[in-house]
């Protein structure tokens, strides 16, 4: 198995490579089209024959990067971005795969990826810091997916951020619910509360800070 982070620490963004190389088979995680040059470098000196993309946010500007980089890749097979109905579904590249996480709440198709140990979830444990879709659109939603989705993994999960946020790239369940500002100490009314009131407050601002 083949594992890559490519930080974009001007962009503040991440791409994630994940491949079977025995397989040639390979899966890009919310990749940018300005990795394009190093992507495919690493494919050839791989001898990658087959990508998925696949993305953790809805947003059209993700979709449009999402497209654009098929076209320029090898054999290339695009995800849709799945649908609460997909829940479970499993994306296979060689004898590997990556499960399907419906997470809304950040972005209204918001998606989280798991892979053995590791969860990719985008922008969803820090929602203010996305470059692209800043805040969470669906505060319910979002409180949702966090706790009962990704919190509920064991503790040893490796979680993965879509964009490097202040003071982390790569956490784990276990820390997240230790010192997550809106998911260690606060229950979903008292969240739900401070959420309403998060336009022109101070607590806007401590949304998702470690």
């Amino acid at each position: 198995m083949y594992f890559r982070i490519l930080p974009d620490d001007g962009a503040g963004q991440v791409t994630y490579l994940l491949a079977d190389l025995e397989a040639a088979e390979a899966v890009l995680i919310d990749p940018r089209t300005a990795d394009l040059g190093v992507i495919q470098a690493l494919l050839q000196e791989h001898h990658l024959r087959h990508v998925t993309v696949l993305c953790t946010d809805g947003h059209d500007r993700c979709r449009a990067q999402r497209d654009e980089l098929m076209a320029a890749l090898p054999q290339g097979g695009s995800h849709p971005v799945p649908v609460p109905a997909l829940e479970g579904g499993l994306v296979p590249f060689g004898a590997e795969h990556v499960r399907v996480i419906a997470t809304p709440g950040h972005s209204a198709h918001g998606v989280s990826y798991l892979w053995r140990d590791r969860l990719f979830c985008g922008g969803l444990l820090t929602p203010l810091d996305c470059l692209v879709h800043p805040g969470v659109d669906d505060p319910a939603a979002w409180w949702d997916s966090v706790s009962r989705k990704v919190l509920s993994l064991p503790p040893e999960t490796l979680l993965f951020n879509g964009h490097a946020s202040p003071g982390w790239m790569v956490s784990n369940v276990m820390t997240q619910r230790r010192s997550h500002p809106w998911f260690a100490g606060l229950g979903r009314d008292d969240a739900m509360a401070r959420m309403t009131r998060r336009d022109g407050d101070d607590d806007a601002e401590t949304l998702d800070r470690r």
